[in-house]
């Protein structure tokens, strides 16, 4: 007879700090089976179906970030309530009050959690004021789900959507459990509608969705991690242990570690999606292969950069006002961009720098953008390199942990560049460089490639699936560290 260890199994169900549930946790697996199992059961009512999801996206957030799921119930049901009211007062100067308090309690609640520790440490540098640093963990996503709040809230002011009356779809909104810890930051205005939908998945949904989380698990739990532990973080956390070259490879690396990182989340979480019926916004178009700075923020985190556009810059006036105000909004922008990375003189530096690239980009697009001196191949291929060499110098501001660290780690890259010891260095790092170039190439897959496999993959048998993803177990058995790595922007 078998003996059940209920112990266990409510250790298992409780959460545990040290062991967050994410795409990479064991649990997830009997999560999701469950999951799937309860969601297909009540597949043809959507308020049911709406229900299960809301409880398993709910549950999801317990177990990965505990107590901190009642931030995301009580600002789910603090924004639900504001929005209506916004909705039914007719005077503009009552929208106005309650928009500025919607804002308000969302911002205060990521300042507090997010920043607070970091003004403590202005004040105490700048001021004869001696504040001890308060003990404030960060709860995961609050982020995503802050900028999704303010979009939704915003959207009902200005009369572009109305708001929803059922509370549940508001919660499911915010709290669905793919892109809750990571994003992508989705809009209520394309989230909402498809919930009440009659569920379908095509075989067309069902093979992009196999795509899209096996490729994105790749990307993440292989290619990413693997390049993390056994390259880029321990030469990050030293650069002045290394020469030039050595921190220029671990560069490279970590333009591709935090591209396969981020991306390959999101597209799991879109993989995911798809399987619900749900289809949520591509948040990567490969970024490296951009010609200017402008365009890579139009292929890189494209759920935060059209938030920062529709929100943000188009509110401080956009490009209506002149020249010289849309340059100094562009700046702005990324520069708060940045800030909302973390609360870091670092993430403030990466912002400046990309607003700074992007003033460059309007500059330059005035002066030479008619002037043809090279055939467009050439000229484009220059300007990639430029666009992507800009990315990666920003890239050190953004990895180490202070700005000593990075200005250690420019340093040896300028002055301590030298190939004495490539051949051996090459050697000992074969697996990760190997990873680093497979990266890159994935990268530079075409869409309309990828788009031809997720078409010939309808009309394959179940035994393909089950033969790739026990292809993609027993890969990822060799190469799995041997402690799970954390999502970068995890921390955002």
């Amino acid at each position: 007879m078998i003996q059940i260890d209920w112990n266990s199994v409510k250790e298992q169900l409780l959460y545990d700090a040290h062991n967050p549930l994410l795409f990479n946790n064991g649990f997830f697996v009997y999560f999701l089976s469950a999951f799937i199992l309860f969601y297909y059961l009540f597949r043809n009512n959507y308020k049911h179906r709406a229900t299960v999801l809301t409880l398993f996206s709910l549950y999801f957030f317990y177990k990965a970030s505990g107590s901190f799921v009642l931030i995301v119930i009580l600002s789910a049901f603090f924004n639900f309530g504001v929005s209506n009211w916004i909705f039914k007062v007719k005077k503009k100067i009552g929208k106005q009050f309650l928009l500025f308090l919607s804002v308000i309690f969302n911002l205060g609640l990521l300042f507090y959690f997010k920043y607070t520790n970091f003004f403590l440490e202005v004040l105490n540098n700048f001021s004869s004021l001696k504040f001890d640093a308060l003990h404030i963990l960060l709860p995961i996503g609050i982020s995503f789900f802050t900028f999704e709040n303010l979009s939704y809230t915003i959207d009902v002011y200005r009369g572009e959507i109305e708001p929803e009356k059922d509370v549940v779809n508001y919660m499911l909104f915010l709290s669905f459990f793919p892109k809750l810890v990571m994003g992508p930051i989705v809009r209520a205005k394309d989230f909402i509608p498809q919930l009440k939908k009659d569920y379908f998945v095509s075989d067309t949904d069902f093979s992009k969705g196999f795509y899209l989380i096996i490729t994105g698990l790749i990307k993440k739990l292989i290619i990413s991690d693997y390049i993390s532990v056994n390259l880029v973080n321990y030469v990050f956390d030293g650069p002045h242990l290394h020469n030039g070259l050595e921190c220029l490879v671990a560069l490279y690396g970590y333009a591709i570690v935090i591209y396969c990182d981020f991306s390959g989340y999101s597209d799991v979480a879109i993989g995911i999606s798809k399987w619900m019926g749900i289809t949520i916004p591509t948040n990567f178009l490969s970024p490296y292969q951009s010609k200017s700075v402008s365009e890579f923020w139009r292929r890189w985190h494209i759920s935060l950069s059209s938030w920062l556009r529709d929100y943000l810059y188009i509110s401080m006036g956009g490009n209506r006002k002149g020249k010289f105000r849309t340059n100094l909004n562009l700046f702005l922008t990324m520069l708060i961009g940045g800030f909302w990375h973390g609360a870091s003189w670092n993430f403030i530096i990466w912002g400046a720098m990309q607003g700074l690239g992007l003033m460059v980009n309007k500059l330059w697009a005035f002066l030479f953008g008619k002037i043809k001196i090279f055939p467009s191949a050439v000229s484009n291929f220059f300007f990639t390199i430029i666009t992507f060499h800009f990315v990666c110098f920003c890239w050190i501001f953004f990895k180490a942990s202070n700005l000593d660290t990075a200005l250690q780690f420019i340093h040896q890259i300028v002055y301590q560049f030298t190939f004495d010891g490539a051949y051996e260095y090459v050697e000992n790092y074969k697996y990760v460089i190997t990873l680093i170039v497979i990266g890159y190439i994935i990268h530079l897959i075409p869409d309309s490639f990828q788009e031809k496999i997720i078409e010939r993959q309808k009309s394959f048998p179940l035994v393909y699936f089950v033969s790739v993803l026990f292809l993609f177990i027993t890969l990822y058995s060799f190469f799995k560290s041997a402690q799970p790595v954390m999502p970068i922007y995890l921390q955002f």
